[in-house]
């Protein structure tokens, strides 16, 4: 299998509010940028979509070190907090109903079908993948204002 890095961000101007998402795939010599963006949403569903994104966009089953700065992906994928809430038909162990369920699902299938390696970043740090994929996100949050 092809080994691919990811690193993505999300961000967005008010929770709700205006949000963008950033990531850059590296395979080999080959780096490629995403972004996006919505007018109205939340920093986590914009975190999630930029994986999400990121992992569609490969076109055959890889092998991905993912790294994020986002405690509720990189947690909710490597605690296994995510499978339970879609065992338990998107109900928290508190009894309380999963947020984001829709992407949440995506991106379970998505690591099905890839093997995803995770890795937290400190965001805003010395991380100079994870501040370009800031960058993107912010500038597509802006977009929106």
């Amino acid at each position: 299998m092809k080994q691919v890095t990811i690193y993505t961000d999300g961000a967005c101007s008010g929770n709700p509010g205006p949000g963008g998402w950033g990531a850059i795939l590296m395979y080999g010599s080959h780096k490629k940028e995403l972004s996006g963006g919505e007018a109205q949403t939340t920093n986590n569903r914009m975190e999630l979509t930029g994986v999400i994104t990121a992992l569609e966009a490969l076109k055959e089953p890889c092998t991905v070190e993912l790294y994020s700065d986002s405690k509720y992906v990189i947690d909710g994928l490597g605690k296994g907090w995510a499978k339970g809430w879609r065992a338990r038909g998107w109900i928290k162990s508190d009894k309380k109903p999963a947020l984001n369920p829709d992407l949440w699902g995506r991106l379970l299938d998505l690591c099905d079908y890839h093997t995803v390696h995770l890795h937290w970043v400190k965001g805003h740090a010395e991380n100079p993948y994870n501040n370009r994929c800031d960058e993107l996100a912010v500038a597509e949050s802006q977009k929106y204002k």
